[in-house]
């Protein structure tokens, strides 16, 4: 079904402002999304294991260079000897640091391949998820949000993933191992001036955890109005001819620069607060560097005795290591290798808050709540006659505004049920009832005599065959489209069905005939030519009942008078629901429902309405009193 007019629309800016998530009422902290996310990759165990080999394996070949060169330069003598060195290890050190640095960029080559296709295999999932998310939920939902914003979901959303985990995730893999064999080094090497750290990496702990706090509800306000802005560009370009026809291109790129600049403001909030955080990372670790130069230097004129560190034996000879010109170096080295992860992981902080906040949206749309399920009981509906009977319905969409007031109707099998009223008396929401696109407040709707809340949908919804109004076309072929609802039916099938729609001459002067392919919702032919395409689908479904939606609003009238002429054929021993503006189609229904304010105020045929010159006859005498055709 179409958006309904009646149903309300999302005010997602309040649900934010509330406190609640997009799509989902869930709130996922930090640690559920990073749960979920590890969910997605152990879905691909050896991509994970392979990368988690490649990352140790290139991290501990490169940081062994430091150590080979802290040995080559501790050959180079000082003092009395000043000059003199061991060129043999010196070689050795050499040739072996240009061959773990070699290998160590190949290995890190691979893994930015794994992780690339690691990353894939995610986006694929996680697009296939939602999807399938959407696919079961209810009619309302979409009701209730724009298009445009699930899109972003499916599309911008699933990439900010998709980059985080193929760039973040990675630098985080290797900093852990960088960090930590760092470290290691820098304790084997000089112990005391380690003690520096114990005050810097708490201090920069502390203020990254502030900072993340603070601005990831700036990056979901960033990806929320992002989605507000792709669904006003949807909306307006979906509808570029009416926009054009009313001259409001003004108003339109007015309505667009207010909602851009919303929305890079809150680009622009998010990235500047997040990018705060590397600048201070860098300089508290530049601060770390300055202290180990200084203390190192100290360390390494005071001197000590080898000999005296060994003979105090156990940790009080590492303690005691004298520090030599080698050792500082390769502390300085592996110190700056340890601050320089920790301020790329600082750096990658604003983009991690941004995955989050994507991956909330992501996950806030797969969790969303699904159409409930049939009850356990529920049976299918089989040997269908057709005689639906809603009895005393009331129904609202939302609470307190009731649509639908204490409405009761009865159509017998093969009958034809004409709804009539005024626009927003509530003709749509009944096929909406009928259709369990929505349940009932109050009442009973059933279907030969059964409550169609103990039919399974499936079962109900295939007993119909729906046109509506708004006309639906895919990209492909004609006879695609037409057999859509019927994937095995025949070439002849599909030729009948379309002759009976007053189709097939036209289809067959196309290029192709019924193998022309169509542009995207059919927008390379007609309207009226679209409305019989999707009338000749309807034809073509063994359904036992019918509901036509203002079926032949964009034909012509002499088209229409064919299309009736066909249809009365076609629709005969089948029950039939007619919503229709044109009172001119409906003369000859057995039953018409005349709805005003969500109640039933006549029915009757349309001799006996016309006889009693009450509210169907003020309508029907309006439209050709004015010499128009619709209400």
């Amino acid at each position: 079904m179409p958006k309904n007019q009646n149903a309300p629309a999302a005010n997602i800016s309040a649900e934010y402002e509330d406190g609640k998530l997009p799509f989902s009422t869930v709130k996922h902290t930090r640690g559920a999304i990073l749960l979920r996310l590890w969910k997605y990759l152990g879905r691909n165990r050896l991509l994970l294991v392979l990368a988690l080999i490649l990352s140790l394996s290139s991290s501990l070949l490169s940081l062994y260079g430091p150590k080979l060169s802290g040995q080559a330069i501790n050959e180079i003598k000082i003092g009395e000897d000043a000059g003199a060195m061991n060129f043999d290890v010196i070689k050795r050190c050499v040739i072996l640091m240009c061959i773990f640095y070699v290998l160590s960029s190949v290995l890190t080559y691979l893994l930015n391949a794994v992780m690339i296709r690691l990353s894939k295999k995610i986006s694929k999932q996680m697009r296939k998820d939602i999807f399938e998310s959407l696919s079961t939920l209810p009619v309302s939902f979409f009701d209730r949000y724009q298009t445009g914003n699930i899109i972003s979901v499916v599309t911008y959303d699933v990439d900010t993933v998709n980059q985080s985990l193929s760039n973040d995730l990675l630098q985080i893999l290797q900093s852990v191992v960088t960090v930590s064999v760092s470290f290691g080094m820098m304790i084997s090497i000089a112990p005391k001036l380690v003690l520096i750290f114990v005050f810097t990496v708490p201090a920069t702990a502390v203020f990254t955890r502030w900072l993340a706090n603070r601005v990831r509800p700036m990056f979901r306000n960033r990806s929320h109005k992002l989605g507000e802005l792709n669904g006003f560009v949807e909306e307006m370009i979906s509808g570029q001819k009416t926009v054009r026809a009313y001259g409001r291109e003004e108003a339109v790129l007015e309505k667009f620069d207010e909602k851009n600049k919303i929305a890079v403001d809150a680009y622009t909030e998010a990235e500047a607060n997040g990018t705060i955080t590397g600048p201070c990372v860098m300089f508290i670790n530049n601060i770390s560097l300055t202290l180990v130069c200084v203390f190192g230097a100290l360390l390494f004129m005071k001197g000590g005795s080898a000999q005296a560190a060994a003979a105090a034996g156990g940790l009080l000879a590492i303690w005691n290591k004298p520090l030599l010109l080698g050792d500082l170096s390769s502390f300085v080295q592996y110190s700056r290798k340890f601050s320089g992860p920790i301020n790329e992981v600082a750096n990658i902080i604003a983009e991690l808050q941004s995955a989050f906040a994507a991956a909330e949206r992501v996950f806030g749309l797969i969790d969303a709540e699904p159409e409930k399920a049939d009850s356990p009981n529920a049976e299918v509906l089989k040997d269908v006659k057709g005689e639906v009977r809603l009895s005393h319905i009331n129904f609202s969409y939302e609470p307190g505004k009731p649509i639908i007031k204490d409405f009761s109707m009865l159509a017998r099998p093969g009958s034809l049920t004409a709804i009539v009223g005024p626009t927003g008396a509530g003709k749509t929401t009944i096929i909406n009832l009928l259709m369990r696109f929505y349940d009932a407040d109050g009442g009973v709707v059933s279907v030969d005599g059964k409550d169609i809340r103990n039919l399974t949908r499936d079962s109900l919804r295939k007993a119909y065959t729906m046109v509506l109004q708004d006309t639906w076309l895919f990209r492909g072929t004609v006879y695609e489209n037409i057999a859509y609802g019927n994937p095995n039916a025949k070439q002849e099938d599909v030729e009948r069905a379309a002759k009976a729609a007053r189709i097939h001459s036209y289809i067959s002067r196309l290029p192709d005939g019924y193998n022309t392919v169509l542009s995207d919702n059919g927008t390379s032919i007609s309207k009226g030519q679209k409305q019989l395409m999707t009338i000749a689908r309807a034809m073509l479904l063994d359904a036992h009942m019918l509901i036509l939606d203002e079926a032949t609003s964009n034909v012509d009238t002499r088209t229409e008078q064919q299309i009736q002429a066909a249809m009365r054929e076609l629709m005969k021993g089948k029950t039939c629901f007619v919503i229709a503006h044109r009172l001119s189609t409906i003369r000859r229904a057995d039953n018409i429902l005349v709805m005003r304010g969500g109640e039933v105020v006549e029915q009757g045929t349309h001799e006996s309405l016309m006889k009693d010159r009450g509210f169907y006859y003020e309508l029907y005498q309006a439209q050709f009193d004015n010499g128009c055709e619709a209400v």
